[in-house]
C-alpha cells in the first residue's frame, strides 16, 4: 500500500492488522482514533518513535492518510459512520469497515459524502492484538466495495498476503453465520466433549488436547476431501445401537444438540450412500421427520 492509514477504534482486531501491516512494510503512516485519551499498551505504540499515532476522538482526524477503516464493534458502525461524515475528511477517501456480518450500506452517511465504501473482513479468529498479526498472515478475507473502496481492501488482502473472497451485496449475514459455525460454534462443540469426558471420569487437562487433536483430524480431511467424504463415526455407518447408547446417557440439553447435529450427519451420509434402510432406523432414532 506504502500510503497512510487511519484506523478507528484500537481493539484486537484493528491493532493485529495495523501491527501486520506495519511489519509487512505495508504502510507509510498508521494512525489510530479511540474513546480513551491515551494509547492502550501495544508494540505499535512503544518507544521512541513509535509506529503508529493515537488520536482521541475530540482531536482534528488526520490529512495525510490515503484511507479509512473503521474496525469497532458491529452495534458501533453506524454511530461512527454517521460521526464521519460529520467531519472535514479527505475529499473522496475511500472508507472500509471490518464487520463481518455488515454489508456495505452501513456506510451509506459517509457515501453520500462522496465517499467509497467497502468492507474488508479477516474469517479468522484474532484473540490477542499482538499475537494476532501473524494469524492474519495468509487469511482469508471477504471483500466489498467498488472503485477506490475495492482498491483499497485488496491492498490489505495483498500485504497481509492473503486471499480475498468477493461477497456479493445482501450476503454479509449468511456469510457471517458460516463463519460462527466453523468457529464459534466449534468451540462450543469442543466444550461440550471435554465436559462429557469429564462425565466419562477424564479430566479436562488430559481431554481438552486429545480432543483438539481429534477435531484438528476432522477439519484436515474436511479441507482435503468435502464434508460428505470426511464423515466418520455411527451415523455415518448406520450404526443405531451406538447413536441409542449415547442418546441414553445423554442430559436433555446434550441429547437435543446431538441428535440436531445427527440429522446433518445423516444428510452428509445420505450422500455418501449409506442404505435406505439404515438411514431409516437412523432418522427415527434422532427424530428425523424425512429419512
Amino acid at each position: 500500500m506504502a500510503e497512510g492509514l487511519w484506523i478507528v477504534g484500537p481493539g484486537r482486531a484493528g491493532l493485529a492488522l495495523g501491527l501486520l501491516l506495519h511489519r509487512s512494510g505495508a504502510v507509510a503512516s498508521l494512525v489510530y482514533t479511540g474513546r480513551g485519551d491515551r494509547a492502550p499498551a501495544h508494540p505499535l505504540f512503544a518507544g521512541d518513535a513509535p509506529a503508529a499515532r493515537y488520536l482521541a476522538w475530540r482531536e482534528a482526524p488526520p490529512a495525510d492518510v490515503a484511507g479509512i477503516l473503521l474496525a469497532v464493534p458491529d452495534d458501533s458502525v453506524a454511530a461512527v459512520a454517521t460521526r464521519l461524515a460529520g467531519l472535514d475528511l479527505p475529499d473522496r477517501i475511500p472508507v472500509l469497515h471490518l464487520s463481518g456480518s455488515l454489508g456495505t450500506e452501513v456506510l451509506d452517511p459517509l457515501a453520500a459524502a462522496g465517499h467509497p465504501v467497502g468492507g474488508v473482513h479477516p474469517l479468522c479468529a484474532v484473540a490477542d492484538p499482538v499475537e494476532g498479526a501473524e494469524r492474519l498472515r495468509g487469511a482469508t478475507f471477504g471483500v466489498e466495495g467498488e472503485g477506490a473502496a475495492r482498491a483499497l481492501a485488496e491492498r490489505i488482502v495483498r500485504a497481509a498476503e492473503g486471499t480475498a473472497l468477493d461477497l456479493p451485496p445482501g450476503s454479509k449475514a449468511v456469510y457471517h453465520a458460516a463463519a460462527v459455525f466453523a468457529s464459534n460454534y466449534v468451540v462450543g462443540l469442543l466444550s461440550v466433549a471435554e465436559r462429557l469426558m469429564e462425565r466419562a471420569g477424564v479430566p479436562a487437562e488430559r481431554a481438552r488436547p486429545a480432543l483438539a487433536d481429534l477435531a484438528a483430524g476432522a477439519l484436515e480431511n474436511v479441507r482435503s476431501g468435502g464434508p460428505a467424504a470426511a464423515l466418520t463415526g455411527p451415523v455415518a455407518r448406520g450404526d443405531t445401537e451406538t447413536v441409542g447408547r449415547h442418546l441414553a446417557r445423554l442430559s436433555g440439553d446434550e441429547g437435543a444438540l446431538y441428535s440436531l447435529l445427527a440429522r446433518e450427519a445423516l444428510r452428509l451420509a445420505r450422500v455418501r450412500g449409506l442404505d435406505g434402510d439404515a438411514v431409516v432406523r437412523v432418522a427415527e432414532l434422532i427424530g428425523e421427520e424425512e429419512a
